[in-house]
């Protein structure tokens, strides 16, 4: 992409050199067949027998077997007794790595972890901006194996400290949204900014940039409120108050597209699920995890847990309150925070599940609604003809059992197919 340099000589007025860089992105236009399949298509029907025909990294063709002409020249790939279902797609993802600068490293096990656990969309709302940036650039090519990455860049913090960035009028939030744009962002995380006429700032210059706002509130209940009423694009963590009643509910419901990643492994206000995880099954011992996770950090972490009572736990409180407000038709998306890399994001699915979500609800906040509270549902987030090849083999059905989806088998991204087992 593009890279905008200025300087002020002492005898000319500031000007711009543009500097400009290209490369191809590695593809092929190989023609494939997964056939003899359970297909959760995402759009509106699942495929209890099914073919997908994917060319390059493009769905070309989606159906029941006997309705789909596999050509010729198709390599065939029997997927008998597996589910397919959409890539998963995390929106509030913190990789290891995204906050320290170069030299880069060739591969990233945070995300390989990641890919082998099917999730092929991330989105990182707090980074080292030119570090992210750059790294997407390489997985985008091909020469780093890894789910897609976007994200914001550094954060828009209103926190005096090395961090801050100052709002004090539009042209400030004009200013630091399309300097962030330049680098690669479509969207901004308007964090803890302390006054409302601030945070208004952001996001009308958002709204005349084109660019999204994810804005966190650090549990302060009436301040995430109004990044409802102000026009975000969505709330990340969960609001620390639980149950929702119908003022709020109504509220929100309103405006569904104002989305919300609850990040159930981490909210705030009471215990999270992450120790109930860790409490309620043997993670050091996940076969697909600890080909991605050192046996050292999967033992210092999970081998002697703290333990609550079940109903002691918070998050499934506000797990049902994501569930109401996804039956009013907000968008509720799948974040993973980084808690634990690749297993996690299956954690805050669970989790969700716990809140009284079916299989199918949390499937879709895990995908389509991802995708479209990304504005990606274009592209992504859905086994559909036209749309890019990301999706997931799964060796159990999900519907059946949400507790399922870690039973990966083969991940695609971009059209690119990987064994998880190596």
């Amino acid at each position: 992409g593009s890279r905008y340099f200025s300087w002020v000589p002492t005898d000319d007025a500031p000007k711009s050199v543009d500097i400009d860089l290209k490369v191809d992105v590695q593809g092929s236009d190989r023609l494939l067949a997964y056939t003899n399949a359970r297909f959760i298509t995402m759009a509106g029907e699942t495929l209890a027998n099914g073919t997908m025909l994917v060319r390059g990294n493009v769905i070309e063709a989606i159906g029941p077997v006997d309705a789909v002409v596999i050509p010729g020249e198709a390599e065939k790939i029997d997927l008998q007794g597996n589910t397919v279902v959409p890539g998963f797609i995390d929106t509030h993802a913190h990789h290891t790595g995204h906050f320290y600068s170069s030299p880069f490293p060739e591969t990233n096990a945070s995300y390989l972890s990641n890919l082998a656990f099917g999730v092929t969309t991330t989105h990182d709302p707090s980074t080292n901006t030119e570090t992210v940036f750059s790294l997407a650039e390489l997985q985008r090519r091909g020469d780093l194996i890894g789910p897609r990455i976007f994200s914001t860049g550094a954060v828009l913090y209103g926190a005096k400290s090395n961090s801050f960035v100052e709002i004090e009028s539009l042209d400030d939030a004009r200013m630091h949204l399309k300097r962030l744009r330049d680098q690669g962002a479509f969207s901004v995380k308007s964090y803890n900014q302390p006054r409302r006429d601030q945070r208004q700032y952001i996001f009308q210059a958002a709204a005349e940039l084109g660019m999204s706002v994810y804005p966190e509130g650090g549990a302060t209940f009436y301040n995430q409120l109004t990044h409802i009423i102000d026009g975000s694009s969505g709330l990340e963590h969960n609001l620390p108050v639980a149950p929702l009643y119908d003022d709020v509910l109504s509220l929100w419901g309103a405006v569904p597209e104002v989305g919300y990643t609850q990040t159930l492994v981490v909210n705030y206000a009471g215990l999270n699920s992450e120790y109930y995880w860790y409490q309620h099954m043997p993670v050091w011992q996940h076969a697909l995890l600890g080909k991605y996770t050192s046996q050292a950090e999967l033992t210092a972490r999970s081998r002697r847990v703290e333990q609550a009572a079940d109903d002691d736990y918070f998050f499934q409180e506000v797990a049902a309150s994501g569930k109401a407000l996804q039956d009013r038709g907000v968008l509720v998306a799948v974040g993973a925070h980084g808690q634990l890399q690749g297993l996690g994001y299956h954690w805050e699915m669970w989790s969700m599940s716990m809140g009284g979500m079916s299989p199918e609800d949390v499937l879709r906040a895990a995908t389509i609604d991802g995708a479209r509270y990304l504005n990606m549902d274009g592209q992504l987030g859905s086994l559909e003809v036209g749309k890019l090849a990301d999706f997931v083999v799964l060796e159990k059905d999900p519907l059946e059992d949400i507790r399922n989806t870690d039973s990966v088998r083969l991940v695609s991204v971009d059209g690119r197919l990987y064994d998880v087992a190596s």
